[in-house]
C-alpha cells in the first residue's frame, strides 16, 4: 500500500488538482479478512503526506463489512478537497439537498445508513456462475458553484473462464457486463433525483473479444483441442505453427493465455488491439470516453520486480477507465482544457502496482461558466 500511497502522491503533485477522486475496487484485496489492514494503512498514509496537507476536506467510503454478504462490494470511494476550493457542496440523497462540506470523515462497515452516498450491489442472478460476488456500484454527487455532477465508483463481472469467452463473439461475458452496465445507468438516470452530468470510473472489467483476437494472433496457426476424459469439455487449445518445428504460439485454458510474444500488447501502447475492445460501442449515447493512449491496464504481474510484465492469465485489456456522460464531456472538452491541462493516462508505468495499473483523467472544470466572476478548478479522477 505503501508504493501506490507514493505514486498516487506524485500524480498529485505533478497536476496539482483542487478536487481529488479516487477510485477503488477489491479493497482489501481477495483475501480480504486478512488484508483489510492494509486499506487503513493506505488511507492514513495518503492522509499525513505532505502532499495532501493542503486538502482540508475530505470524505472516505469504505465498503469494509465482509460479514455482510447481501450487501458487501469492497469499494472504495475516497474524496479530497483543496483549501483554496469555495463553494463546495456534497448531496444527502435522503434529505435531496445539497449539504456544505466541512473537515475529514471517513466511513466504513455499513455504508447503506451513509445518506451522502448512493450503493448497490447486483443481482446475484447477474452472474449466477460465481457463487458469492463482490461488485456493485457507489454514487455520490457534487456541486462546484452551480455545477453538480455525479460521480460513480463502479466494479463490473469478470471473465471467469478463457475458453468460455473463445467460444463465442461477442462472448457470454460481455453480455453479462453490459446487462450491469445498463442497471447502473437506468439507476443514476431515473427520475428519482434532478439528471446531472455524471462520471463513470472504476473497475469495468471490459475484455478484448478473444474469438477475435486469437483469429488475428494465430491467423497461420493450427489448433488442437485437449479435453476432458470424463466431461469431454475442452480442457485447452493449443495454437501451433504450422512449421517452423511447430512452435506452440498461444496456450489457451480457463486462466491461461501464454501467448509467444506479449510485447505486441505493449508496443505504440497496444494500439493494434483497439479494434477489439468493442464492448463500450452499445452505450455510444450513454458514454463517452478519451482516447486512450496507453497500454491495457490489465493482467499485470504482481512481482513487484516485473512492473511492466503482464501475467499469463488473461488476454491483456483496457479494464479500468474513466467514463462520462455527453453533458460530461462538455464539461472536460470546454476551450479552457488545453491540450496540457486534458490528461488521460496510467500512473506507474513501470512499477509494480498489483494486477492492475491505475488510470486517471485530469481536467479543469470551470465553476459558474458564463458569469463573470468564473472561476477554473483542476479536477483528478483516479481509478
Amino acid at each position: 500500500c505503501l508504493e501506490n500511497s507514493v505514486l498516487l502522491r506524485k500524480t498529485v503533485q505533478s497536476h496539482r488538482p483542487h478536487f481529488i477522486a479516487v477510485h477503488c475496487q477489491e479493497v482489501g484485496g481477495k483475501n480480504y479478512e486478512a488484508s483489510m489492514s492494509h486499506v487503513d494503512c493506505f488511507v492514513k498514509e495518503l492522509l499525513s503526506s505532505d502532499a495532501m496537507k493542503e486538502y482540508n476536506r475530505v470524505r472516505v467510503y469504505l465498503d469494509e463489512n465482509y460479514k455482510s454478504q447481501e450487501h458487501f462490494t469492497a469499494l472504495g470511494s475516497c474524496y479530497f478537497l483543496h483549501e483554496s476550493l469555495k463553494n463546495i457542496q456534497q448531496f444527502d440523497f435522503k434529505a435531496k439537498k445539497f449539504k456544505k462540506v466541512v473537515g475529514k470523515e471517513i466511513y466504513s462497515d455499513t455504508l447503506e445508513s451513509t445518506p451522502m452516498l448512493e450503493k448497490e450491489k447486483f443481482p446475484q442472478d447477474y452472474f449466477p456462475e460465481c457463487k458469492w460476488s463482490r461488485k456493485g456500484f457507489i454514487r455520490t454527487r457534487w456541486a462546484l458553484a452551480d455545477c453538480a455532477f455525479d460521480l460513480v465508483n463502479i466494479h463490473l463481472f469478470h471473465d471467469a473462464s478463457n475458453i468460455l469467452a473463445w467460444e463465442k463473439s461477442p462472448s457470454f461475458y460481455s453480455g453479462t457486463r453490459q446487462k450491469a452496465l445498463g442497471f447502473v445507468l437506468d439507476r443514476i438516470t431515473d427520475q428519482r433525483f434532478e439528471k446531472v452530468p455524471y462520471f463513470v470510473f472504476g473497475d469495468f472489467n471490459f475484455r478484448l473479444d478473444t474469438r477475435q483476437v486469437v483469429e488475428s494472433l494465430c491467423s497461420t496457426a493450427t489448433m488442437q483441442t485437449v479435453r476432458l476424459g470424463d466431461t469431454n469439455e475442452v480442457d485447452k487449445l493449443i495454437f501451433r505453427e504450422s512449421e517452423n518445428d511447430r512452435k506452440v504460439v498461444l496456450q489457451l485454458e480457463k486462466k491461461l493465455f501464454n501467448y509467444i510474444n506479449q510485447d505486441v500488447f505493449r508496443e505504440n501502447n497496444g494500439t493494434l488491439f483497439l479494434q477489439f475492445d468493442s464492448e463500450l460501442s452499445c452505450f455510444k449515447e450513454r458514454l463517452h470516453e478519451l482516447e486512450i493512449s496507453f497500454p491495457p491496464s490489465y493482467p499485470y504481474s504482481e512481482d513487484s520486480s516485473q512492473g511492466k510484465q503482464y501475467m499469463n492469465t488473461r488476454c491483456p485489456a483496457w479494464c479500468d477507465r474513466v467514463l462520462m456522460s455527453a453533458t460530461a464531456k462538455d464539461l472536460v472538452l470546454k476551450p479552457e482544457n488545453e491540450e496540457k491541462n486534458l490528461v488521460y493516462d496510467n500512473i506507474g508505468p513501470n512499477v509494480c502496482m498489483g494486477d492492475h495499473k491505475p488510470v486517471y483523467l485530469s481536467f479543469r472544470l470551470t465553476a459558474g461558466a458564463g458569469k463573470a466572476n468564473a472561476n477554473k478548478h483542476k479536477c483528478c479522477n483516479v481509478q
